[in-house]
């Protein structure tokens, strides 16, 4: 007899039966990460980058993170990554902390812990159980400074983790590339 079972039920969520429920949530998934970055919604529109600004990224996250085009081209690199949801997360703070409206402020922080804090989120970011504890008691009020401790902890993840690795990658080096070509036929 073979170890596949067919009537498996819905419920199972190990990988030892091809419960197609199981499959569904796996190929869902799959589909996600490979979304190409011009049909994202969240990508922000921006002009292109000149060839002083592409390099001047490799010169300071600061200068990367403060560039609309950097972000999208580095956030382009995290989802090579499977950690895109870090840049997703920062900009979702940044949004927050531009919010005046104390109604809107609940309910964007609350999105923002369902989509990125939660341990039930599949796009949960990294976090160390301090910073957890503070949102946790942040979120009874939450304000547009709810999440400042967590955001700081995940640029920091980034600048340490996935910059030096961006800088090296083919995304950075081939749009040095391309632009730096593209002034010089000017």
């Amino acid at each position: 007899t073979s170890n596949h079972r067919p009537n498996a039920c819905c419920f199972c969520w190990c990988c030892c039966c091809s419960c197609s429920w199981n499959e569904d949530r796996e190929r869902a998934w799959r589909a996600s990460r490979e979304t190409k970055l011009e049909t994202i919604p969240n990508c922000e529109a921006c002009a292109k980058p000149t060839p002083e600004e592409v390099r001047g990224w490799a010169q300071s996250f600061d200068k990367l993170m403060k560039s609309p085009a950097g972000r999208n081209v580095f956030r382009e690199f995290l989802r090579t990554e499977y950690s895109e949801e870090n840049m997703l997360f920062w900009l979702a703070c940044e949004e927050l902390k531009n919010e005046c409206n104390t109604h809107t402020i609940d309910e964007k922080a609350r999105m923002i812990y369902e989509d990125y804090i939660s341990i039930l989120s599949p796009k949960e970011v990294s976090l160390d159980s301090r910073v957890r504890e503070v949102i946790n008691r942040k979120m009874q009020e939450p304000s547009s400074h709810t999440f400042d401790d967590a955001q700081l902890q995940i640029y920091t993840l980034m600048h340490r983790d996935s910059y030096p690795r961006f800088l090296n990658s083919a995304i950075y080096k081939s749009l040095l590339q391309s632009v730096s070509r593209s002034s010089s036929e000017s």
